[in-house]
């Protein structure tokens, strides 16, 4: 019985459990002799024991307090891609830091080529690391996942491949410090937030001024994930729960994943984590105050990665350790919620295909989109917050009231997170647009994401809508290398247009619908022409000079007795424009045909 018992204890150890804990039932050799081929199956044992001894990670020798360098997580993940015909280290586009990004492919039958993935109705999970390098919980735990998954103590389904940029911004990660992000615990150093040129990558998707960027939009496309996992370091208010989770807005993502994410995708990986011994809540949205009133869900546009990802009907979702909390109890539950991601995925994988499949093909055909969305506080969902009492008492710096949470009265309730994010303004899809040849820094954009489209084979009449911009704002400061445009006034009118040979026509019958609308239309919060890349038609390039085109402008007055009656009609209505002889001059020029043409003609030009 004491031989049978060690025999069960030896299958129990193989269904998962460390095996460096299980070579105490070996000592009693006659069970060996008398079963030869449990002498296979130790020697197996031992080499899955000798594996996970021989590659262990930084994070578990410190007893979780150090994440690793650059340098150590690429020699780590290289030496688990020799050690293991499951994983597949790729090297992809270059970055910023001279240093190119990798992806590592976890599959249980070694394929990494994803097209013959999804031939075979594989479902593809994509997690990002170290965008922002000063938040490593990601870089740690996809660590330790993956060496799981190659010695056997943690399965994925067959159909489930798993992706891992190891580290996005690698000029972050070689910018090493303790001093970065002063108010959180640990690990004991770590990277910078900003990359090589000091941009924040997650705010870099739509834009890509960075080559990080656009190598992972390159990676992005490659996979076409099913899911996308970008983890992070929450900063913000003090509570109880570990981790918070942000997900792309139900009602943003629209139609039946958006549906999906809220009433299956969401509660099932809540409850999983619950399962797991983590009390799971939406990201805590709070600055400066205490989340017990509730709050709004965080409005992720296509600036972040995250919302990037939605546009391409990818579910997508940002994991959010709470930064008081120690550093091996964040890599623990990023590593739980990962799982969380994966289970849910192998189980409901034709769910989920099913989802995107409708979704893509839904948009080929879609007449109208949003392009704005407002909170709508009316709906809400209510969820169990676990909290810490707060209060207001003098700052020993300046004497002024200052915020404070007192760990020694924590307490629990239900509050409101208002998710309802409806569509306020909309767009009707135009059969195509045009973009003249001269503005290629977008046009690289839209092939960088594969977007379908195709040169004009020669000089060509098309009758065309085409938008002046009437009115926009600019921020004063820069924000990300630019000064963003915001509430954008056009007016649209019908004409005929010619084009050249080479102009691009970009057709809205593909699954980019989605992403064109939101770039190209240039309402949009996150358009090409928000972040500036048709700034060159707000300035005026042509001139006057005063005292030659006022004689000029008197002729031409003479015989325009319709512009004569509108300048009159001005003086009366605008006191200050009367008083004024160089406004009224220039008035004359902005309606008469020596204007040029260009300014403030938006260089996207819609067929309907």
């Amino acid at each position: 019985m004491q031989r049978l018992s060690k025999l069960f204890k030896f299958r129990y150890y193989l269904k998962g459990i460390p095996v460096w804990n299980a070579f105490s039932i070996f000592k009693d050799q006659s069970l060996f002799m008398r079963h030869p081929f449990l002498s296979l199956l130790l020697f197996f044992f031992y080499s899955i024991a000798g594996m996970a001894q021989t590659i262990p990670t930084r994070f578990e020798q410190s007893g979780g307090t150090q994440t690793p360098g650059y340098a150590e997580i690429i020699d780590w993940w290289k030496k688990l891609d020799e050690k293991s015909g499951k994983v597949k280290m790729i090297t992809m586009g270059m970055t910023d830091a001279g240093f190119p990004l990798h992806l590592v492919v976890v599959a249980n039958n070694g394929d990494y080529n994803f097209e013959q993935i999804r031939k075979n109705n594989k479902r593809i999970i994509l997690v990002n690391n170290g965008i922002h390098p000063g938040e490593p919980d990601g870089i740690d735990a996809s660590m330790l996942l993956c060496r799981d998954i190659v010695t056997g103590k943690y399965k994925i389904p067959d159909h489930v491949v798993l992706a891992f940029i190891p580290v996005y911004n690698i000029g972050g990660c070689l910018n090493r410090s303790a001093g970065y992000r002063v108010d959180q615990n640990g690990p004991e150093e770590f990277g910078f937030r900003g990359n090589s040129q000091n941009l924040d990558l997650n705010r870099d998707a739509i834009k890509c001024d960075s080559k990080d960027a656009r190598s992972f939009t390159e990676i992005f496309h490659l996979l076409d994930p099913d899911v996308f996992i970008d983890n992070h370091v929450s900063n913000g208010a003090d509570y109880q729960h570990v981790m918070t989770l942000l997900s792309t807005q139900s009602s943003k993502l629209g139609g039946v994943m958006g549906a999906y994410l809220q009433k299956e995708f969401e509660p099932a990986v809540y409850s999983r984590m619950k399962q797991k011994g983590f009390d799971l809540v939406p990201y805590v949205n709070v600055w400066g105050d205490n989340p017990e009133n509730g709050w709004s869900e965080y409005w992720d546009s296509p600036r972040y990665a995250s919302g990037f990802a939605a546009l391409w009907h990818t579910f997508s979702f940002v994991p959010e350790t709470h930064m008081l909390k120690p550093y091996d109890q964040r890599v623990k539950a990023t590593y739980a919620l990962m799982q969380s991601f994966i289970e849910f995925t192998g189980v409901n994988s034709e769910k989920i295909k099913n989802c995107r499949t409708t979704a893509k093909e839904a948009v080929k055909t879609q007449a109208v989109f949003p392009i704005a969305w407002s909170l709508d506080k009316s709906l809400f969902k209510e969820v169990l917050f676990k909290g810490y009492a707060s209060g207001r008492k003098p700052s020993e710096i300046s004497g002024f009231p200052r915020l404070y949470y007192d760990r020694e009265k924590p307490y629990e309730k239900t509050v409101k997170i208002f998710h309802n994010y409806p569509a306020k303004e909309f767009i009707k899809k135009p059969e195509a647009y045009i973009i003249p040849q001269g503005w290629w820094k977008v046009t690289d954009l839209l092939q960088l994401n594969k977007v379908q489209m195709s040169r004009l084979k020669k000089d060509t009449v098309i009758e065309v809508e085409a938008y002046k911009i009437i009115d926009y704002k600019t921020s004063p400061r820069q924000y990300e290398m630019h000064h963003l445009n915001s509430d954008v006034k056009t007016v649209a009118t019908r004409q005929k247009m010619t084009f050249r040979k080479g102009d691009w026509y970009i057709p809205l019958n593909q699954e980019a619908n989605r992403f064109l609308i939101e770039t190209l239309e240039p309402t949009g919060e996150d358009s090409y022409f928000a972040w500036n890349y048709f700034d060159a038609i707000l300035g005026q390039k042509e001139g006057y000079s005063a005292y030659v085109f006022e004689d000029i402008a008197a002729d031409y007055l003479k015989s325009n007795k319709e512009l004569q009656l509108k300048l009159e009609q001005r003086r009366v209505a605008d006191t200050v424009f009367a008083k004024d002889g160089r406004a009224q001059l220039n008035y004359i020029y902005q309606q008469s045909p020596w204007f040029e043409p260009a300014h403030m003609q938006y260089p996207v030009f819609r067929i309907l």
